[in-house]
């Protein structure tokens, strides 16, 4: 009996979170498997993808040592650390968002060259 009702209940939850996926069906989704951008578009896409991910993370990094230096209770050897982790956290901010800027610049140049649009 316990055995059906756990079937049963897991069944149901299975539905429950597979619902949404079925709500979805007429969308206006391309159906043929590929996507409409072109490569142009992919490719900006990806790179401030990857540059939010990799800002995100020396977000945390300066987070995580600003909690560690203020939690070194004094301790020197703690405080070395979390200053060398917020160093080496705001270094990587400042490469990501230099790398942003060179990247938006690189495309307007090339798109500018080709006579592209720029999104």
């Amino acid at each position: 009996m316990k055995n059906k009702i756990a079937t049963a209940g897991l069944a149901g939850l299975g539905w429950f979170v597979a619902s949404p996926a079925f709500a979805q069906v007429n969308t206006g989704i391309n159906v043929s498997g590929y996507g409409t951008n072109d490569p142009e578009t992919i490719i900006i896409n990806l790179i401030n993808w990857v540059l939010g991910i990799l800002a995100l993370i020396a977000v945390v990094m300066i987070l995580i040592g600003g909690f560690r230096w203020m939690t070194a209770a004094g301790n020197e050897e703690k405080v070395d650390g979390a200053k060398k982790l917020l160093v080496a956290a705001i270094i990587g901010l400042v490469i990501v968002m230099a790398a942003w800027g060179i990247s938006i610049y690189a495309v307007g140049v090339l798109a500018g060259a080709t006579g592209a649009s720029v999104i």
